[in-house]
């Protein structure tokens, strides 16, 4: 019976002599990073005011910018409670185009961006969707199979929103669906308007319902796990607390 030849070592062999300085590895700190937080809702549950108001508190009183796909509905609110920011109102949503408002975005230093609402982009006129019909009559169906998600389309997307040097706040419409409670209908909100899976991508993602309620579904912030609020201030109930993860300094390691 023939005998298997020895195996072939593939991995690099790891040099004995390494020094910490040649480690690829450096302790881990949250210095510079930025917060990414989503808010999903029904239409009337207080996306955009939520937003707004956490924007306000993350850019610390300094002028922002909006990504209006609303109908320049953000500009309603111009000046209340002292908000400032500037808008770009867009009516085709190409995910490349919304990259590209990011990075004139971080060219001009602003120090946080609301997406309102990062739906468009997804199912609107010229967004992921369409684009994937559109290459899928050109070229052939069988080929863009696997872009069922948007990909590598909805990606480039995503990795423009992680990539920005601010913060960002994106809103997203909920596909709704009538209950009945009591007796009575009642309108809920499912999972929001975009890629399966999309909260994944952010800090923080909430919910907001038609009551005005916000509820904190994820969150990497320990202040804000599972928080329930009414009617919330986005600025002083959102913003502070991440604020405050986020330039927290390492607590001291435990004594033996």
């Amino acid at each position: 019976m023939s005998q298997l030849p020895p195996p072939v070592r593939t991995a690099r062999p790891v040099q004995q002599d390494a020094t910490p300085e040649q480690s690829p590895f450096r302790p881990a700190s949250k210095v510079g990073r930025k917060a990414r937080l989503s808010i999903q809702g029904l239409s009337g549950a207080g996306k955009t005011w939520t937003g707004l108001s956490i924007c306000h508190g993350l850019s610390e009183g300094a002028t922002f910018a909006v990504v209006d796909t609303e109908a320049g509905a953000s500009n309603l609110y111009a000046g209340h409670q002292g908000i400032r920011f500037d808008t770009v109102s867009m009516d085709r949503y190409d995910p490349r185009d919304l990259a590209r408002v990011l990075d004139s975005a971080a060219q001009a230093g602003y120090p946080t961006v609301f997406v309102d609402s990062l739906s468009h982009f997804w199912k609107g006129t010229d967004g992921t969707l369409a684009q994937v019909e559109r290459a899928s009559s050109k070229y052939g169906g069988n080929k863009f199979a696997g872009w069922k998600d948007g990909t590598p389309i909805q990606n480039d997307m995503v990795a423009a929103i992680l990539a920005y040097p601010g913060h960002v706040v994106c809103s997203m419409r909920s596909y709704t669906e009538w209950v009945l409670e009591g007796g009575k209908p009642q309108q809920v909100g499912m999972r929001p308007e975009q890629r399966k899976g999309i909260e994944y991508e952010f800090d923080v993602a909430v919910a907001m319902d038609i009551d005005n309620r916000l509820e904190v579904l994820k969150s990497r912030c320990p202040a804000l796990n599972r928080k329930v609020i009414d009617r919330p201030n986005g600025a002083r109930d959102i913003a502070s607390p991440l604020l405050a993860w986020l330039s927290a300094a390492p607590e001291p390691a435990a004594q033996p």
